[in-house]
């Protein structure tokens, strides 16, 4: 059995998104080869963001650290520490309100 410290992880990747230009930093936690389940723990300096994109198939954001906004159109939903949000099967974008991190959870379309 494979476990890890999502708390430390977000810490460790937060400290490496204040320090990059993008404001930004990223780790897979879980995925790869042959598993369809992806998971990856992003951080983001606060006013920084993910730009649209496409949802690549069934995605979960889990709020571990700070406050995000998921845009997605005209809609937008804003989530805490504990919240975990269903990212929508549209083009989408994340907006980091504080310092986050999240746990994107993904299952790609076959």
């Amino acid at each position: 059995m494979e476990a890890l410290s999502l708390t430390r992880l977000a810490e460790e990747q937060l400290a490496v998104a204040r320090e990059a230009a993008s404001g930004r930093a990223a780790r897979s936690v879980h995925g790869g080869g042959d598993r369809r389940l992806r998971q990856t723990l992003l951080a983001l300096r606060g006013g920084r963001r993910l730009d649209e994109h496409d949802n690549p198939g069934e995605a979960t954001l889990q709020v571990l650290v700070g406050q995000v906004r998921l845009v997605a159109g005209d809609e937008s939903w804003v989530g805490e520490a504990g919240d975990l949000m269903v990212v929508p099967p549209l083009r989408h974008a994340l907006h980091a309100v504080t310092d986050a991190a999240v746990l994107l959870t993904v299952t790609p379309r076959p």
